[in-house]
């Protein structure tokens, strides 16, 4: 498994972490020695053998990689295709968060640091960089916007539990961009002792590159199983959009190989032209954000605008650049899933196959039902994380909470709040 860090591959960045026009480093004067330092620190990390065998270690002994491939065969029969899902929602803290934190607390290790700071949308990257930090004996804060932080109470407590310390962030939209904001700041002020394990394929240089090469071991382990199990490579691989990371690490064993579409499905939110949305590809455009040249959602004067999403972890107004890189090429496509579309899968998914995924994977999982309605046969969906998290928001998206029947195939049932000021009726947090 150390290989998947290791091997060269012909799609890396340059050495100023650009892929074609995007990716790079835009820092303040004050980050750049440290971001330097861990620029370094990786690039040996990543060929040394006591490293690697480290990590290999840990995946297989204790995140419990490889991580199954099951094809949903009551799923693919109501869609129309063969599916297959890559259970990430099975691996230790139950989301693909582990494979990164793994790698880059191994790293802040490596490079001497006491502390590791990260940021968190849905809170599976803040509970995947507590539980690493216990692990390894390094002390941690997460940093989490106030809104996430109420529609994730249970990751907020799984966190605290494992000994980190998280701090809600109030200013902004107090969403995921306000969180990671907090954290660069907190890394300015600390750069001695403190690393940012930063969460997503996004940011500056040498964090997309890292964060993927930790993360390729997804689409590198389906690879091998999908070709055991269905005789042949699929016709589409498919993942949800944020940051990125997941789909990432799923697409790239599989750009060099033609016949697959790459398929990443962004927050479409109450759709691209609402206002309300978070699919950064198709509702945005380039920009500076966060340190790197991407996909941003802005307006005519450069600004930021607030993304929505009903997933915590996909409510997030960027998108990492070699995303944008393989859409300004042609080679990965990214359609928007909205609100609703990817409920109504999370229950199908739910219902046919009792696994309650995520309901950043359910967009991925909507987006496989939109490929099968379009005649592709055999279709590869991560399943990026398990839906523990997300239970009381579909409780009330669905109406479950007065002992409601679940919901049926095809039935519209409740659509988020329903006054726009993102408050369910009953008073709960919008999710």
């Amino acid at each position: 498994m150390g290989e998947v860090v290791r091997t060269p591959t012909a799609h890396e960045p340059d050495p100023k972490g650009h892929w074609g026009d995007f990716g790079g480093r835009y820092v303040p004067e004050a980050l750049m020695a440290v971001i330097d330092e861990v620029t370094d620190s990786y690039a040996k990390a990543r060929i040394d053998e006591g490293f690697l065998g480290e990590l290999d270690r840990l995946q297989r002994h204790y995140t419990g990689r490889p991580s199954p491939l099951y094809e949903a065969e009551r799923f693919g029969a109501e869609v129309g295709a063969r599916v297959f899902l890559k259970r990430e929602d099975l691996n230790h803290t139950g989301s693909h968060k582990i494979n990164n934190v793994l790698g880059q607390a191994l790293l802040a290790k490596r490079m001497g640091k006491k502390r590791v700071i990260a940021e968190t949308g849905a809170g599976q990257h803040g509970v995947a960089t507590a539980t690493a930090c216990a692990l390894l004996g390094l002390e941690c804060k997460v940093f989490m916007g106030a809104v996430d932080v109420r529609r994730q109470a249970l990751n907020v407590a799984r966190m605290r539990l494992l000994g980190a310390e998280v701090e809600a962030v109030e200013i902004g939209s107090a969403t995921l961009k306000d969180a990671i904001n907090e954290a660069m700041r907190d890394w300015v002020s600390r750069a001695d002792d403190t690393y940012y394990a930063f969460g997503t394929a996004a940011g500056p240089h040498p964090f997309p590159a890292m964060v993927r090469d930790f993360q390729r071991i997804v689409g590198s382990e389906a690879r091998v199983q999908i070709l055991d199990q269905a005789g042949r490579l699929p016709d589409a691989a498919v993942a949800c959009v944020g940051g990125g990371s997941n789909a990432i690490g799923l697409f790239h064993p599989f750009i060099d190989d033609e016949s697959v579409r790459l398929v990443g499905c962004e927050a479409g939110g109450d759709g691209v032209d609402s206002g309300r949305t978070a699919a950064t590809v198709n509702a945005g455009r380039p920009g500076v954000f966060q340190g790197s040249y991407a996909h941003l959602m802005q307006d005519s004067d450069g600004q930021t605008i607030e993304s929505h999403s009903i997933s915590a972890g996909l409510d997030y107004p960027g998108v990492g650049p070699e995303h944008s890189h393989l859409s300004d090429i042609g080679r990965a496509e990214y359609r928007p899933v909205t609100d609703i579309q990817a409920m109504d899968a999370f229950a199908q998914l739910c219902r046919t196959e009792g696994i309650i995924p995520a309901i950043e994977s359910a967009h991925a999982i909507a987006g496989a039902a939109q490929l099968a309605a379009e005649g592709v046969d055999l279709i590869l969906v991560n399943v990026s994380g398990r839906g523990d998290k997300d239970v009381d928001t579909a409780a009330r998206w669905f109406g479950l909470l007065g002992g409601g029947a679940p919901p049926e195939a095809g039935v519209d049932a409740h659509r988020g709040d329903d006054d726009g000021d993102g408050a369910y009726a009953d008073g709960g947090v919008e999710a």
